[in-house]
């Protein structure tokens, strides 16, 4: 390869911060972060499958989540509350989808309005999952202790509350840390950052996080609330 050839390639993967995939290297190395995450989340809910599948009587789900805030004492509305949360997180999805579009239009006042509601769709899933903790807590669940009867009646054991509160914690601290990565992008949107440099590429990156944040979601509320 003569050096006119070499210098043309090493061109070509460099000056514009192209993977050999040819994608921006941020991009490229965030999908490798979300990939391997993906394996973290994976094998908690392949132990939880096992586990659950290899014993012989489990909670029942309609009888452990049925209460809501405010609701009385005796309500009874299963599955209610998790909706909910879900909804919530559908919908600040929705409103990454659009501030990653109007980055690429360069529009920094809808970036803006998009990402506040993002932000605040995560705080109240955030808020929702933290008042579902408590309230599991004071009806006496939480690691090393199960209050909740098999749905044949038999006596549990603490499996199903050490993966909940595993899971949904550890899905819980991604959706924490995906809020302040979007408080981070917000800041630089207001100071121009990205304006500055021509693009809002990390716009996009903190979107591929918060999108991987609600499809394990779906997984989570699949496995321990619908299964």
């Amino acid at each position: 390869m003569s050096t006119s050839t070499t210098a043309t390639v090493n061109t070509k993967w460099w000056s514009g911060g192209k993977s050999p995939f040819n994608v921006e290297y941020g991009k490229l190395m965030m999908w490798y972060f979300l990939m391997s995450d993906a394996f973290t989340f994976g094998a908690f809910l392949i132990a939880y499958g096992t586990t659950r599948f290899a014993t012989t009587g489990w909670p029942n789900a309609n009888e452990v989540f049925k209460s809501y805030p405010f609701a009385p004492e005796n309500s009874n509305a299963p599955l209610v509350f998790v909706s909910i949360m879900t909804f919530i997180l559908i919908i600040s999805s929705v409103t990454m989808v659009l501030a990653v579009k109007a980055g690429q239009e360069m529009n920094k006042k809808a970036v803006v309005n998009n990402l506040i509601l993002t932000i605040l769709g995560g705080l109240a899933f955030l808020s929702c999952q933290a008042w579902e903790w408590n309230h599991l807590f004071h009806e006496g669940a939480w690691w090393g202790r199960n209050p909740f009867l098999n749905a044949d009646g038999t006596q549990s054991t603490t499996n199903f509350t050490n993966f909940f509160f595993t899971i949904t914690g550890f899905h819980g601290f991604h959706v924490f840390s995906g809020v302040i990565i979007n408080i981070i992008m917000l800041i630089m949107t207001l100071k121009d950052k990205f304006e500055q440099r021509g693009h809002y590429l990390m716009i996009e990156k903190a979107g591929l996080y918060w999108h991987f944040v609600d499809l394990v979601w779906v997984f989570v509320f699949t496995c321990f609330y619908l299964i």
